[in-house]
This record gives structure tokens, sequence and C-alpha cells, in this order.
């Protein structure tokens, strides 16, 4: 039977959009490679440490100072990038954040890359590296898939404030669950404003600091755990409600 020209037509376009739509993954996903090789292969990483921010605080301060606007652009860019990379430096970078821009604005700077990087993240561990992800993280899809069916939003904060799990794990394995996009980011952004202020504002004191451990002390890790119970309260009053029902 001879197909209509019409239903050829369609059916080769669909074909071509497919093909160009994997193509397109393809692309992106080499690139993705490229980039987090090349940041291991130049050993980038030096330069965000601890002993590396110190070293160049004076010049960093320098071009603050004087390109205010394109500091604050390259930093939130440069933010976004390690985050949406899943690439160690993350703490150093916001403690730089708090150095160059004060304790306030640092938080908020810190904030935009952080929950840009953490969504792109987010979006290429569900539209483009879903396999990759499954596989190497696979075991924990099962807990996360429980936790935001219960309540989104507040097991996403708790995971925020709590750090039960490193923070580019956060990112890749809810990208694989059903959460919305908009709560994943809005908890994101609300959920990470606690420990960003603790790491820009210590960002203030660089000079006075030796080690992240410093920061991370007993008494603020204990103000977290608080806070992300306190995120779970609406999880635990629905299960009351339920059971009452």
């Amino acid at each position: 039977m001879i197909r209509p020209r019409a239903a050829m037509t369609t059916s080769a376009s669909t074909d071509t959009a497919t093909q160009g739509s994997n193509g397109g993954k393809v692309a992106l996903a080499l690139t993705i490679a490229v980039m987090i090789g090349a940041f291991f292969y130049f050993d980038f990483g030096q330069y965000l440490s601890l002993d590396a921010l110190k070293d160049n605080r004076d010049r960093l301060l320098t071009f603050t100072e004087s390109h205010h606007t394109a500091a604050v652009g390259l930093f939130i860019i440069a933010y976004a990038a390690v985050t949406g990379l899943s690439l160690p430096g993350a703490a150093i970078m916001t403690l730089a954040g708090g150095f160059l821009f004060g304790a306030v604005l640092g938080t908020i700077f810190v904030n935009l890359g952080a929950t840009i990087g953490a969504t792109l993240a987010f979006l290429a561990a569900r539209y483009l590296l879903r396999d990759m992800v499954e596989q190497k993280f696979g075991r924990w899809i099962g807990p996360f898939q429980e936790g935001f069916a219960r309540s989104g939003f507040s097991y996403l904060m708790t995971l925020r404030l709590i750090p039960l799990f490193p923070f580019f794990v956060v990112n890749l394995v809810s990208g694989l669950t059903r959460v919305n996009v908009g709560t994943y980011v809005a908890a994101t952004a609300l959920g990470i404003i606690p420990g960003s202020f603790v790491y820009a504002y210590a960002g203030r004191q660089l000079g006075t600091i030796t080690s992240l451990k410093e920061i991370a002390s007993p008494n603020v890790l204990t103000a977290f755990v608080l806070l992300g119970l306190l995120a779970l309260v609406p999880i635990a009053y629905k299960k009351f409600s339920d059971k009452q029902a």
C-alpha cells in the first residue's frame, strides 16, 4: 500500500526532529564532559582553595572596587558554572563572595549563582544525563521519591538545611524525581540562605581563617539541624492529621 505523501512528509519531519533533539542532547553532554575534564586536567581547582583566595585577595578586591558590576556578573556566572557542573569549590567561592561584597550582598549573589547552577544540574539530570545519574545514584532515588511525595517543598528545604547528602547529589537525584521545577527552585533558593550567610559572613574575616572546619563548627551544624527539623514540621503535621482522620 502506498502511503499518502502528507503522511510520509509528517513522518520524515518527526524523524528529523527526533534526530535533531538527540543530536543536541549528545552535543550538550559532550560539552559538559569537556568542561569538567578541562577543569581537572588543567587543575583549575588550585584556584578554588583557601590559600589561593588569601594569596589573591588584594588583586580580587582591587578588581571588584574598580569594576564592581563586572565583578558581580562574573562571580554569579562562575558560581553557577561550578554548581551546575558539580565541581568542588563552592564553599571557597562563598567565602570570596562575603569578602568581596559583604555578608548581605555576598549572600544574595551566592544565592543567585547557586540557585541557577543547581537548577541547571537538576534539568541536566532530568532531560540530558538521566541514565548516567540513575546508574551512579540510583540507590537514593527511592528515599528521595518517598520524601518528595509527602511534601516536596518541606523535604527539599530540609535536604538543603541539613547536609545529609552532598549538595550536588541533591541537585542530580532531584532531577530524577517527580518534583516540579518551581518547587525545586523555591526550596533551593530559601534553603541555602542560612549556610550561604554563615560562609559569606566568615569571608569578612578571611585573614583569620585557617581551615573551613573552623566555619562549620558544632554550634553552626546544630543550628542547621534545628532549622531542617523545623522544615519537616508540615510533613509531620500532615501525617498526624491523616492518622486522626
